[in-house]
């Protein structure tokens, strides 16, 4: 079973959250930054893939993370993804922008749905301080939310808590 770690990042924070995510979950491939996948098909070729997305266009209806998955978004929701398991995480400021915390996550969850792929790695929006978020499912966020500007010392548990959840729904 292959599963791929993608990302996009402005700050470098998304890029460090993705490689110590890879270092909890030493089966997946290491990360990748979407802006060097040449060919949205190498989505498809992974049993699993993890996402990782960054929220700057706060308040935004689309395109909201400000990286390189705005201009794929479409692409992603043309491919075909059945039987494929998808994972989010994503990277907002919970203190500084509590009424759009983690927005983008919901826009490449909605695209990833899109393609037929089944979602995974949903976590309970209950030990999180914040307004509203567009990624807030029912009573779940439809990933990872994290918070490195505000809740730092809190991602360390969060992110071992979600690879364990991960190794059960992904792997």
């Amino acid at each position: 079973m292959t599963v791929g770690i993608y990302f996009a990042t402005t700050t470098g924070k998304t890029e460090d959250i993705a490689e110590r995510l890879h270092g909890l979950l030493d089966s997946a491939e290491g990360p990748k930054d979407i802006s060097d996948v040449d060919d949205l098909s190498e989505l498809a070729g992974h049993d699993g893939v993890i996402c990782g997305i960054p929220t700057w266009n706060t308040g935004a209806d689309s395109e909201r993370s400000g990286t390189a998955w705005d201009s794929i978004l479409e692409d992603i929701g043309e491919l075909n993804l059945s039987g494929k398991k998808v994972a989010i995480f994503g990277l907002g400021d919970s203190s500084t922008y509590t009424e759009n915390y983690c927005d983008a996550m919901e826009e490449l969850h909605r695209y990833f749905q899109q393609a037929g792929a089944s979602m995974v790695g949903y976590v309970s929006k209950s030990d999180y301080t914040f307004d509203e978020s567009k990624s807030v499912v029912g009573e779940e966020f439809c990933g990872l939310p994290l918070d490195e500007d505000s809740e730092s010392d809190m991602t360390d548990e969060r992110l071992s808590g979600w690879a364990e959840k991960l190794k059960g729904e992904m792997f």
